[in-house]
């Protein structure tokens, strides 16, 4: 560790940091390549031209990243709405119980390896620093890396959705209409190796653990989606 560098940037560069937003954006990347891939397949094992299969993936790439957005923003927002509400709760147990609150703090010291003393010495000087702050932390686990953003998310979800949703949307373009479900396969296969290794780049995880991971899974639903497609099809 570089000596001049201050506590925030080193806590900063921790991968942690990058979880809320990252997590978002794998989703809706992950969900743009598998879900848009995999109905492009299973329109295209039931179809003979171009058009319906355009037609379908469009569509399903338009509602998609809107229902990625709105889901993401709906279910971050109720996180919100819990948290504040626990933080108003605390704000009250302060106020009217302040003693209960600081051996409740103490208590939680204790559970993490210091002494009886101790814990309650530094219950009450962090206590006296900012009690509210201190147990919202400690006592309630919330804290600035877990802390939601709903409009973070949603945009996250949302504009990684469409970006994943285009790949395949390229290849519907593109590629020959015969055997385009085997186009659709190989080049999502391929997106979801470089989604995944860039997502365990950017999180310092494994690579090969997460290439294998989002492969195994995007096989399993394509595969379907052209099983329901054969299932069936008609020609359209």
């Amino acid at each position: 560790m570089n000596k001049n560098i201050t506590i925030d940037t080193y806590l900063d560069s921790h991968y942690i940091h990058r979880s809320n937003w990252l997590r978002a954006a794998v989703l809706g990347a992950n969900d743009g390549i598998i879900s848009i891939s995999s109905l492009a397949i299973g329109i295209a094992a039931a179809s003979s031209t171009r058009e319906p299969i355009v037609l379908a993936t469009v569509a399903g790439l338009v509602a998609g990243a809107l229902s990625m957005a709105a889901g993401e923003y709906v279910s971050v927002s109720s996180q919100t709405d819990t948290e504040k509400a626990d933080i108003d709760r605390e704000k009250e147990e302060l106020k009217e119980m302040p003693d209960v609150e600081l051996k409740i703090l103490a208590q939680i010291y204790e559970k993490r390896g210091l002494k009886s003393e101790t814990a309650m010495l530094v219950a009450k000087e962090l206590t006296k620093a900012d009690a509210l702050g201190t147990h919202i932390q400690d006592e309630l686990g919330i804290n600035e890396i877990s802390k939601a953003n709903p409009i973070q998310a949603a945009f996250a979800s949302g504009a990684s959705f469409t970006v994943g949703g285009v790949l395949p949307l390229l290849v519907v373009l593109f590629a020959p209409v015969l055997g385009m479900e085997y186009w659709l396969y190989g080049f999502t296969t391929l997106f979801l190796i470089i989604l995944g290794a860039i997502s365990a780049k950017t999180g310092g995880s494994n690579i090969l653990k997460a290439i294998v991971r989002i492969t195994v899974w995007g096989t399993i639903a394509m595969g379907l989606s052209a099983w329901v497609g054969y299932l069936f099809g008609v020609n359209v």
